[in-house]
């Protein structure tokens, strides 16, 4: 078993961290950390790979490296699914520039308070391994910036408690509006979604 497992029942989380490269030293101490949820179950795999970096946008990713975060999808089937990244300050207008989604296929990511960034997973994982109500995203770190990671640390103790995407979305909603349309957006798109069908 690559995983860790804290509380038990339903909802089932599974947040991953330190994925690729030196990504482990910004956020793999937040998941060794983190304490059980209040209601149903979380496993932390807080430290996937410390070797090469390979995009998790790359498909051979989760067939080679992320082989473990497959298996344990398999093995628990969790409702919401969470990857904590780090990016560097200089990439801070790739990941969230307009443009990302000519370029490499993904919507860009949605910044929040201290340069934390919110977007969704890969879409080979999103789609392959994943029913559409099933709440998945992506938080990136900025390096070297202790408020970023002190704030996404407090962010993903409160996504421990999330039972169901929608719980999720009026979070958002309420917090970082113009965020929560474009993560909904985003996800429409996704799927070739309607307004009603969400």
């Amino acid at each position: 078993m690559t995983y860790r497992i804290l509380g038990e029942g339903k909802p089932v989380r599974l947040f991953v961290a330190g994925l690729h490269g030196d990504e482990w030293k910004d956020t793999s101490d937040i998941l060794e950390s983190i304490e059980a949820p209040q209601k149903g179950t979380l496993a932390v795999i807080p430290l996937v790979n410390n070797g090469n970096y390979v995009s998790t946008l790359d498909d051979s990713y989760f067939t080679d490296i992320g082989t473990v975060i497959i298996e344990a999808v398999e093995e628990l089937e969790p409702e919401v699914y969470i990857e904590i990244h780090s990016y560097s300050a200089e990439n801070l207008e790739k990941l969230t520039g307009a443009e990302r989604l000519q370029r490499i296929g993904v919507p860009a990511f949605s910044k929040l308070d201290h340069d934390v960034l919110l977007g969704s997973v890969a879409p080979y994982i999103r789609r392959k391994y994943f029913p559409q109500d099933a709440l998945c995203l992506t938080f990136e770190i900025q390096k070297e910036n202790p408020s970023s990671k002190e704030y996404a640390t407090k962010i993903i103790n409160r996504m421990k408690e999330f039972t169901t995407r929608d719980e999720f979305l009026s979070c958002m909603l309420e917090k970082y509006p113009k965020q929560a349309k474009k993560a909904i957006d985003d996800y429409k798109k996704f799927y070739g979604l309607s307004d009603d069908q969400i």
